[in-house]
């Protein structure tokens, strides 16, 4: 039923808006739940880490307890109640922190790739035979010892002429990220 008003007892319009401000606002049924999936798919990003990266996420000892033991199960209806667990320890987390670190990890993981796409290029490069990439390759890095280097690629050039396996290749491709990525 509806409140009848008179004319003298009538609200104002910001009377009216300043009513509904104060009231709640209503969060339907489904987007708290497309929220708990959210949180659930997030917590099952944090289940494919590698141990390392996992221990640098911040989140509580609890969180990180049921998802150890989320990982262990193997019962796919007790992984999937452990995981509705996570996904309720991860109401009371800091989303953004999480989904940042996650972001992180994974620009770090594709910028290592194209790091190491560029190297592979410029081994190649070399054992081609182009002098420019040599030339280019010592002037950025003069740490590098020249005759090390001519010699890797001599050894990798004489292998791919002879079809022979790809050891010397791999050994120039590893001095040069040594060298190059981790100075």
């Amino acid at each position: 039923m509806s409140k009848k008003y008179s004319k003298k007892t009538m609200p104002s319009d910001t009377e009216i808006a300043d009513s509904e401000s104060d009231e709640p606002e209503v969060i339907s049924k489904s987007s708290r739940k497309r929220e708990m999936t959210a949180l659930q798919k997030t917590g099952e990003a944090l289940l494919t880490l590698p141990a390392k990266q996992f221990a640098k996420v911040p989140i509580t000892a609890e969180l990180r307890e049921a998802l150890e033991l989320a990982a262990t199960l193997k019962n796919r209806e007790g992984k999937r109640r452990q995981m509705q667990l996570v996904g309720k320890l991860m109401r009371s987390e800091d989303h953004q922190k999480i989904a940042e670190v996650l972001a992180s990890f994974d620009e770090n993981s594709r910028t290592f790739r194209l790091q190491f796409q560029r190297l592979e290029k410029l081994r190649d490069d070399l054992i081609d035979g182009d002098n420019d990439a040599l030339t280019h390759i010592l002037e950025q890095h003069p740490q590098l010892e020249r005759q090390h280097l001519r010699q890797l690629i001599r050894q990798a050039s004489k292998e791919r002429e002879q079809n022979k396996g790809p050891a010397a290749s791999r050994k120039l491709f590893k001095y040069l990220r040594l060298a190059i990525l981790e100075q």
